[in-house]
């Protein structure tokens, strides 16, 4: 009984740390897809964020600072996207493709020139974002570590939380929210009410950059403490499989982060086990990815002007 509690809080901090950033990249993409850019750019995104994040952390020793500088990294790079897709009208997918290339290409280049690598170095633990309510809890007892497994969790992750009932909020309770959905909608309606449409998806693919940013950056400040041209490895794509899961609302995307995370969980704990196969494992939170798009993405109702470059009228 203590093994499995053990266990379970193991699961369960790991399914935080792991959905963390996924859940920063999948509000992002809401911004964009329910204002009606489609953003498959957002893997390069976060590439940039993870990078800018630990260098800036690592050169300023505030982990704040490289934090918010990795979110404004991925809104440069979210400029660019609207720069194309909104202002000049390109195909959004193939945009975003070569967000995806260009992302990491800069940051690689310029990791070699600053460190004649394309790592970083590693970051202190006075670089890393901090861990709240740390060393809260009796840990000699089953329950305390339980507890600090559970709750002594990173402060990107309490912040986040808050950020999806912020986007909520947004998108669902205010005049900005309305009007975002509805240019995602009928973006030729909302002209006619005076509603500046491509200023309105100009503004949310570049919040869906600084999104994406700051859930890069939780990867190599929290989980990693590094940046590797790997750090982001599909993350990206499975933020945007948890936002068609989730039916481009935030707070199902909340719900498909969390189960992605909880299979990254579940690796984490069955890595420790010799009598699974450490591929096999590995590969627990992809197969999961495909099972949702196979099973989710006929379900999710795709707002009506998506991916639809809009022309304002002469």
């Amino acid at each position: 009984m203590t093994n499995f509690i053990n266990s379970l809080g193991i699961v369960l901090f790991a399914t935080l740390v792991y959905a963390t950033p996924l859940l920063y990249g999948a509000l992002g993409s809401c911004f964009s897809e329910v204002s009606g850019v489609v953003n498959i750019g957002i893997e390069g995104m976060m590439t940039a964020g993870a990078f800018t994040g630990t260098v800036v952390a690592y050169f300023t020793g505030n982990p704040w600072i490289g934090f918010i500088c990795g979110g404004l990294a991925g809104a440069f790079f979210g400029m660019l996207h609207a720069v194309a897709t909104v202002n000049l009208g390109a195909d959004q997918t193939i945009a975003g493709t070569a967000i995806n290339m260009l992302g990491p290409g800069i940051v690689i280049m310029i990791a070699r020139v600053l460190f004649d690598s394309t790592d970083t170095i590693p970051l202190t633990a006075t670089q890393k974002i901090p861990k709240l309510f740390a060393g809260m809890f009796d840990t000699s007892t089953v329950f305390g570590r339980f507890m600090d497994n559970v709750f002594a969790n990173y402060a990107s992750t309490y912040l986040v939380f808050i950020a999806v009932i912020l986007v909520w909020f947004v998108f669902y309770k205010t005049r900005f929210g309305l009007r975002l959905r509805a240019c995602g909608e009928h973006p030729q309606a909302c002209e006619t009410l005076g509603i500046d449409v491509i200023k309105m998806r100009f503004l949310c693919v570049c919040i869906s950059g600084f999104l994406a940013g700051l859930g890069g950056a939780c990867v190599t400040m929290t989980i990693s403490t590094q940046f590797r041209p790997i750090s982001i490895v599909g993350q990206g794509f499975i933020a945007i499989a948890a936002v068609i899961f989730g039916k481009f609302r935030p707070h199902g995307a909340l719900i498909g982060c969390l189960l992605f995370g909880f299979c990254s969980g579940l690796k984490v704990v069955l890595g420790g086990s010799s009598s699974v196969n450490m591929h096999l494992i590995s590969m627990i939170p992809y197969v999961v990815t495909v099972i949702v798009l196979v099973l989710f993405v006929g379900k999710s109702r795709v707002p009506a002007a998506n991916g639809k470059p809009y022309i304002k009228s002469k």
